[in-house]
């Protein structure tokens, strides 16, 4: 299908920056001896009855934080899922930045002409030359269209497919070391599902069908906007949406309860709501994935960014979340195992059945206590859930080791993120009601039915039955 100027269709058109053998070489060039030799150093250090992780950990910082675009990424993305890596790592990892520098002017020019053609700026009334912001795969630039509204134009940096490929593979090289020096979990679902969350985000195409299913799920919530897609200013590399007005979250850490408050509950139903209603979250509670809207001069409610990470369920995984819930309020065992089960854990001992309920008790804590409290006391956002990994890593260096199910890394990181945004707001809320309300009346059938519908009218994908 063309549009009126004959070109391809805005998500459908030929792959001009395909995953190319001749990029992917260039890019283990720039980056394998650096990240490689310190790769290699560790794995030596391993093997040699060295100790000294938290050495070793800033040594793999200070490679990666030359570096930009998707190693930075995966980077980051180890950091917030637990136990992906040791903990002196995810410390590190954890403080490296988001920011890159953007690219010039003669890039954005070459990348609007190859995506929109020669005539692209005719198509915007104004068109902002200097980034509003960069990150590690692409930048955006402020824009206007011919009927006044403001535009946040998305452009993807060039031959990011390739390197993607390429850096996929850096990181498989140095998870097999990580596997080597601790065997307590077995991380290969862990890599798996990183890379295809990775390779998703380079697809604007999806993204935007993304953010047109929570335009549907949000619609005429006063609390949560979501922004508008432009198809037509749209392809697989270039995402043009309205631009949505607000300011920082941290900006609010200062603001009276009542507003953070607001903000905290908008945050909580941004989340569960897509989840328990049509299995779906927002994969990525990024602090920067959030800005605050107010209304006459408070907090009123959230802008919800980026939909480049957005993990699909099916809905039997959102009956084993909720099954779960249940059996750790009434101690029913059985229907905590059955809840593990159809996570996709297999294998479990009661042994290792003890120590996974150590962490669905802190995870769900909040959730089974009909009080006003904090998400938890006494815990810097950065820690939140650490200790409670620590627990968990040493019953599985005794009882393990155990395989984390791919369906359940981003649900679990998703989870412990936005526990540290509501740390940052020091909010106080009954988490125990605000879930009950959004799982009252659960049907699984109902939010099959839900996402069936929801899903084709966004054209987003159902997903699949994940692998053996």
């Amino acid at each position: 299908m063309t549009d009126s100027s004959g070109r391809d269709d805005q998500f459908e058109g030929p792959d001009r920056e395909g995953n190319r053998f001749s990029r992917r070489v260039q890019r283990y060039a720039s980056i394998g001896s650096n990240v490689g030799g310190v790769a290699a150093r560790i794995g030596a250090s391993y093997l040699f009855g060295g100790k000294d992780h938290r050495k070793q950990a800033a040594q793999l910082a200070a490679a990666l934080g030359g570096l930009k675009g998707p190693l930075m990424k995966v980077a980051q993305l180890l950091a917030t899922i637990p136990d992906a890596v040791p903990a002196e790592y995810a410390t590190e990892l954890a403080a490296l930045q988001n920011e890159a520098p953007a690219m010039g002017w003669p890039f954005v020019r070459r990348r609007m002409a190859a995506e929109l053609g020669a005539d692209w700026r005719a198509k915007f009334l104004t068109f902002g030359e200097q980034a509003a912001a960069a990150a590690s795969l692409g930048q955006v630039h402020k824009a206007q269209s011919h009927d006044g509204r403001t535009l946040a134009v998305k452009l993807q940096y060039p031959e990011m497919q390739s390197a993607v490929e390429a850096d996929l593979n850096q990181l498989r090289a140095v998870m097999s070391i990580y596997k080597r020096m601790d065997t307590a979990v077995d991380t290969s679902e862990v890599v798996q599902e990183i890379a295809a969350r990775l390779r998703e985000e380079l697809d604007y195409g999806l993204e935007a069908r993304h953010m047109a299913l929570y335009g549907l799920i949000f619609k005429g919530d006063k609390a949560i906007r979501v922004p508008e897609v432009l198809p037509e200013l749209s392809t697989k590399r270039l995402l043009t949406m309205t631009w949505v007005e607000g300011q920082k979250l941290l900006a609010y850490k200062t603001r009276p309860l009542e507003e953070r408050n607001a903000i905290a509950r908008a945050l909580f139903r941004a989340w569960w709501y897509p989840f328990s209603h049509y299995a779906v979250i927002h994969g990525d509670p990024h602090l920067g994935n959030y800005t605050i809207f107010e209304e006459g001069g408070s907090a009123a409610g959230i802008n919800l960014l980026d939909y480049g990470c957005i993990r699909t369920f099916e809905p039997k995984f959102v009956g084993g979340v909720i099954d779960l819930y249940n059996g750790l309020q009434t101690k029913n065992r059985d229907l905590i195992v059955h809840a593990y089960e159809t996570w996709g854990f297999c294998g479990l001992s009661n042994d290792l059945i003890d120590i996974l309920n150590i962490w669905a008790s802190f995870v769900y804590g909040p959730l089974l206590e009909d009080r006003v409290r904090p998400i938890a006391e006494g815990i810097a956002p950065g820690e939140y859930g650490r200790r409670e990994v620590y627990r968990v890593h040493q019953g599985l260096r005794e009882k393990g080791p155990v395989k984390v199910p791919r369906e359940f890394v981003f649900m679990d990181r998703a989870a412990v993120g936005l526990g540290g945004v509501f740390l940052h707001l020091a909010a106080e809320l009954n988490f125990y009601r605000l879930f009950n309300e959004v799982i009252e009346d659960f049907k699984l059938s109902d939010t099959a039915d839900r996402q069936a519908a929801a899903f084709a009218a966004a054209g987003v994908p159902l997903p699949s039955a994940p692998g053996p």
